[in-house]
């Protein structure tokens, strides 16, 4: 059986913590987990193998019939949030399987995937850093705007790709290789170096690398 290597869990915020050189570390924590196995697919019946995990139970009353069926098999409960995690072998789960922060332990590298705080329509100067236009020698109310996007009479056509002004934030943010400093297995807690994407209470995928 192939040891599951992610799991998902919520953003509870940042802190601080001394290391065991003295050095001042800052944290982000997070809630890691439980995680119960709702489905097993295999290579045979659905053409790849992963496991289906549920996170964050949600009241029985507030799950519409579709739901209660689907987590029915597992016995655990209805979840907010389903998400499916590739492993080579699933011969060893089982619905009703249950994964906690106990999974990570200090030392491991984590890659961790969040939704970014989305920060509605903003200018060329907040999206991109642009510096602006004068703010003298004729320029009149464009100090802010993002000038010229035009490529004249080749290709005719604004750039594919071009930076300008639009949605910032809301995005899909993976960030590779941060530390596990601390874990707490009694409260479910994970303590990562560094900033997670996300606004506290943000769904977070964390990733065991090694």
């Amino acid at each position: 059986m192939a040891e599951i290597q992610e799991l998902l869990a919520k953003k509870v915020g940042m802190t601080q913590l001394y290391n065991e050189l003295g050095e001042l570390v800052p944290v982000t924590v997070l809630a890691v987990g439980p995680c119960t196995v709702v489905q097993v697919k295999t290579a045979e019946k659905d053409g790849y193998s992963a496991v289906q995990l549920g996170f964050d139970e949600k009241p029985m009353t507030r799950a519409n019939q579709p739901q209660l069926g689907h987590c029915r098999k597992a016995g655990k409960g209805v979840f907010y949030h389903l998400r499916e995690v590739r492993v080579d072998d699933v011969s060893g789960y089982q619905p009703g399987d249950v994964f906690t922060a106990e999974l990570f332990s200090p030392g491991n590298l984590v890659t961790v995937t969040a939704k970014s705080k989305g920060k509605g329509f903003a200018g060329v100067m907040k999206r991109w850093g642009f510096r602006g236009q004068p703010a003298s020698h004729g320029a009149h109310k464009n100090h802010r705007s993002g000038g010229s996007v035009g490529t004249s009479a080749y290709p005719g056509r604004v750039v594919k790709g071009k930076k300008m002004a639009g949605q910032m934030g809301n995005k899909k943010i993976t960030v590779k290789n941060l530390t596990v400093v601390q874990v707490k297995p009694e409260d479910g807690l994970v303590l990562v170096k560094g900033g997670v994407p996300g606004a506290k209470n943000g769904l977070v995928t964390i990733k065991k690398i090694k």
